[in-house]
């Protein structure tokens, strides 16, 4: 009897234990899932004996990008079909494509009716690296689905690899709400829904997900990730912010955690902790393309907060290491904008023009725009002007107050006759916008400027017609009442003089125009004294 209940309890602590490694390895699967490698590798390191959990482990390695650790590991359970297609991934990532495919297809040919793993395996090796056949990989997922058609990580892995074929998202969409339809705790399907959202450039769809990913499983980071970019996509910057932060919470707190956190806060202009940040990190930091990623940061966050000298320092530095086609048409307009700040303004304008060469997109508005409201800033209106001339001629359908600038900063540049022209084209494209009209008021003005000719009166008069008595910016309707005052004062107009009087005396009744005025006119009607009579000789 005491040898039946020592076995039993033996037998007992042997299932628990096993149930223990069982739940462990699930956990670090999770993680890795969760893109938490360092995470899963604390899990899984000491339940390597384990053939599922070394081949995570293997996994782990490679998404860390240390192949040979990843071969090594692998290579201790050479007959199991995981770490098998562990290889296949191995001899991906080091472009032996055919090495590949030809362990893959090997693995795949093991699979039966019941024992289907073999094909998953070898259908996620491809799915997951690259250069190997994606419709392949399709077929045996495919296949993997008539003798289990419920298996979750099947579906996600058939919707993977479409998504990287064209025209697969739809059927990529169907694949991951068969997982979510079935499990409404599968927070990954949910995170896969909302990136073809997100891809599909429909962000509230995509953060609809997000959000229902992280109700699903709130230890998940990557909805949070994902939140932060589709927020940022969509300009909430401050949202994004915050969702990263989060995301960072959750987060294995690696470089490239850090750095991500750093981005979101340059997008939400927290430039001040951005650079106090990138400071802290740039030493501990000794992968190459994440120091120079840190330099970027860094170098541009220091010119919004004010640090212009070591921000073209490190700024210099972020470009020189950083390969051309990573970087950005508005990375150089940035540059520009510090130089201009500098006072440089050659500098300034070389790499204005750089970003301009380097911006693909037909529509350079948005870069055209920067330029010139750079300028604007520093009261460099003609160089203003100058940009906002080369927008309206390469996109005449823009907005508005794109207009509205464009003669502006002609005005204030002294140039009336550009001004006259740049008011009359924004009146003849939007002659519904009233403010046209003010400013072709305001320019005739300035052109007439002893309000002799009147040229500014028909143009102030439709304006005031439009807008009323009432309109809302007091100085303007202010300004015209004065040309229009002048004017009746120099014609003699009695009745207009009275009429716009009392219209400036009802906006300010101590205006300086009318005072000044007001002295002229005693001046003009005081009695003239007599010449003096010359004594006689």
């Amino acid at each position: 009897m005491y040898n039946s209940r020592k076995i039993m309890m033996m037998l007992a602590a042997i299932v628990f234990s096993i149930s223990a490694v069982a739940q462990s390895v699930q956990d670090g699967i999770k993680m890795y899932n969760y893109e938490k490698y360092q995470s899963a590798e604390r899990i899984l390191r000491p339940l390597a004996n384990d053939a599922l959990a070394n081949y995570y482990l293997g996994l782990c390695y490679l998404q860390e990008g240390d192949v040979a650790k990843a071969s090594a590991t692998f290579a201790k359970f050479p007959e199991d079909n995981a770490n098998i297609s562990g290889m296949a991934r191995v001899a991906f990532a080091n472009k032996e494509t055919g090495k590949g495919m030809t362990i893959a297809k090997d693995l795949a040919a093991k699979s039966k009716k019941k024992d289907w793993q073999a094909e998953k395996y070898a259908a996620d090796a491809i799915t997951y690296t690259q250069g190997g056949d994606y419709q392949q990989a399709i077929a045996w997922y495919k296949d993997v689905q008539t003798k289990n058609p419920d298996e979750a990580s099947t579906h996600i892995g058939l919707a993977d690899a479409l998504r990287k074929i064209p025209g697969g998202g739809g059927d990529a969409m169907t694949n991951y709400e068969a997982v979510t339809e079935k499990d409404a705790k599968n927070s990954l399907a949910f995170t896969r829904i909302g990136d073809l959202w997100y891809e599909a450039k429909n962000y509230q769809s995509a953060l609809d997900n997000y959000a229902k990913a992280k109700d699903a499983d709130n230890t998940n980071p990557l909805p949070y990730k994902a939140l932060a970019r589709a927020y940022s996509s969509s300009g909430k910057y401050k949202q994004g912010l915050e969702s990263v932060q989060k995301y960072f919470d959750l987060s294995d707190k690696t470089a490239a955690d850090k750095i991500n956190f750093l981005e979101a806060e340059f997008l939400a202009q927290s430039y001040c902790d951005a650079a106090k940040r990138a400071k802290e990190m740039i030493n501990d930091v000794t992968d190459p393309k994440q120091k120079t990623e840190l330099y970027g940061i860094l170098g541009f966050s220091e010119g919004q907060c004010g640090d212009s000298i070591d921000a073209i320092k490190n700024i210099r530095i972020y470009l020189s290491r950083q390969e051309a086609s990573k970087v950005l048409p508005s990375d150089y307009v940035n540059v520009g904008k510090l130089f201009l700040k500098m006072g440089m303004v050659d500098s300034a304008v070389a790499y204005y023009n750089k970003g301009i060469a380097g911006d693909t997109a037909q529509n350079k508005t948005d870069i055209y725009r920067q330029i010139a409201e750079a300028f604007k800033s520093k009261k460099d209106y003609c160089n203003s002007a100058s940009w906002y001339d080369n927008l309206v001629k390469a996109n005449p359908e823009t907005q508005p107050l794109d207009y509205t600038w464009r003669g502006i900063m002609h005005y204030y540049c002294g140039k009336y006759d550009k001004a006259m022209s740049a008011f009359d084209e924004f009146a003849a494209k939007y002659p519904e916008q009233p403010y046209a009209l003010y400013w072709q008021g305001r320019t005739a003005a300035a052109i007439d400027s002893d309000a002799t000719s009147g040229g500014a009166v028909p143009y102030f008069t439709k304006w005031l017609d439009k807008v009323g008595p009432a309109y809302e910016k007091k100085n303007d309707l202010k300004g015209a009442y004065q040309y229009l005052l002048y004017y009746a004062h120099n014609k003699k107009d009695k009745e207009g003089m009275a009429t716009y009087k009392e219209k400036i005396k009802a906006i300010d009744p101590n205006d300086k125009a009318l005072k000044d005025l007001e002295e002229l006119e005693k001046a003009e009607n005081a009695p003239k004294k007599p010449a003096p009579v010359k004594p006689k000789k």
